[in-house]
């Protein structure tokens, strides 16, 4: 168990110091934190509502701030290329989230041009039976995602790792608001960037 916890400290702090730079970027996963708590709640009530609050509020807010507002060029704090942090990463890197992103915004277009999807739905009769469909396919992108990459990590890392990273993925919003809740006041202080030092190691 020590060495379980051991390696998801590192994991989280890997993933703040490389890849969470800009304040608009924590910010965004603050409010990604936060509706991704709403749907972890609904799960158990709607699951549809659940993925498309994950998918369209959360993911979308999340991985906006990665791709458009964290600086993609060398990281002078961490001395490290921005080739050099995508081939360490252990979970989704962005070439990997652009393939896992294609197959979320391909999953409505499918639905769309066969509403039974090969006799898995009951064809929707309006909107927001399409929605809801989507929903629940979204809901199946999100945890086969989630299972193929820890899977994955079996293989070229170990079972541990594999573990570690899943842990970490569906605690990274409890995570997050303790990390990211004074970034947007900082944001509005003007700070763009994070200040940082000593970001060699995780503190304690």
């Amino acid at each position: 168990m020590q060495e379980f916890l051991r390696q998801l400290k590192t994991q989280r702090w890997d993933d703040h110091r490389y890849y969470h730079h800009s304040r608009i970027n924590q910010s965004l996963h603050f409010v990604s934190a936060i509706s991704f708590l709403v749907a972890y709640a609904l799960l158990f009530t709607d699951p549809a509502m659940a993925a498309l609050i994950g998918w369209l509020v959360s993911m979308t807010t999340r991985q906006s701030g990665h791709f458009f507002f964290e600086p993609l060029g060398y990281d002078e704090v961490n001395q490290a290329t921005q080739e050099h942090k995508e081939a360490i990463k252990v979970g989704y890197n962005l070439r990997r989230k652009i393939v896992l992103i294609a197959i979320w915004a391909a999953a409505p277009a499918l639905l769309w041009l066969d509403p039974t999807l090969l006799g898995y739905f009951t064809p929707h009769a309006n909107w927001e039976g399409f929605m809801r469909h989507t929903g629940e396919l979204w809901l199946i992108v999100g945890v086969g995602g989630l299972v193929f990459r820890t899977v994955h990590l079996f293989f070229i890392k170990d079972v541990m790792a594999g573990l570690v990273w899943m842990t970490k993925i569906l605690t990274d919003p409890f995570h997050d608001i303790m990390l990211y809740h004074k970034a947007p006041l900082a944001l509005l202080r003007g700070e763009l960037i994070e200040p940082r030092s000593n970001m060699d190691h995780a503190p304690g």
